[in-house]
């Protein structure tokens, strides 16, 4: 299912003190515990699916993991760094097409998107698959990404050309979440940390609520009114609290997995 990006450029290392500038690694590290713990949790699927930062400092290179590499098996020094246009300027191997072609272009398209997460995690594409609206206001873990996301409705097959990277980040307007139809999810964020946290909810909340489905039972949905502030009384601490769920994690990681940190 996954493709390789073609017509790169051959890896080349850049070495220069602005790619190895302390805050690059320390990105290099955060992104690495999202890929490890996201494999551990099952929000993984074989060797596709792509998280993506911009390179602290830079508006112009992406890091990615890099084709053919399963996101366990992901570490710091293993991410490689792209430009817009397709050339890896550090790191060994190339990005899967897809992965270039829809991170690139919403990272150049959105540059509020300092961070994208994309995957076909189970039971948010489970959500995706079905007529009517992915996620219902009906759990607390929902209300979360309460307007805060939209529905892309426009299955457009394989992002293998840059129309369709387009097409998907003008699909986001200014929402966080995007629910894409019969394919996955993205996720986007100020932060590696702010990403990595909507994932995580963004699944559990999935969970809950095909759990509920799964009873026949009618789901009960909180008016819009209380939906509106549980998301209010729950982004006020959601910065700080999405940097000490991703501290947590690379504790968790430095313990039973220090190797991520590569």
């Amino acid at each position: 299912m996954a493709h390789a990006l073609g017509g790169v450029a051959a890896p080349a290392i850049l070495r220069n003190s602005e790619l190895d500038a302390d805050a690059v690694r320390q990105a290099r590290i955060d992104l690495a515990a999202c890929f490890r713990m996201a494999a551990r949790l099952g929000m993984h699927e074989g060797i596709c699916n792509h998280f993506s930062a911009m390179v602290p400092g830079r508006d112009d290179l992406f890091m990615v993991n890099p084709y053919g590499w399963a996101f366990e098996e992901i570490t710091a020094s293993r991410l490689i760094i792209c430009d817009f246009h397709g050339n890896v300027v550090a790191g060994e191997g190339v990005p899967e097409a897809t992965a270039f072609f829809i991170h690139g272009r919403l990272h150049m398209k959105n540059p509020r998107a300092r961070a994208a997460f994309h995957t076909h995690m189970p039971n948010a594409t489970a959500l995706a698959m079905l007529e009517g609206p992915p996620l219902v206001w009906a759990g607390q873990s929902a209300l979360k990404f309460y307007g805060r996301m939209v529905v892309d409705d426009d299955y457009g097959g394989l992002a293998l050309d840059e129309a369709e990277g387009d097409r998907i980040a003008a699909s986001m307007g200014d929402a966080d979440v995007v629910f894409m139809r019969n394919h996955g999810v993205m996720v986007t964020g100020p932060t590696i940390a702010e990403a990595w946290d909507d994932l995580y909810y963004l699944e559990r909340a999935a969970e809950a609520q095909r759990l509920a489905m799964s009873t026949g039972r009618a789901l009960k949905s909180v008016s819009p009114e209380m939906a509106r502030k549980t998301y209010e009384q729950m982004r006020e601490g959601d910065r700080d609290s999405a940097r000490l769920h991703l501290e947590s994690i690379k504790r968790i990681l430095t313990r039973e997995a220090p190797e991520f940190a590569e």
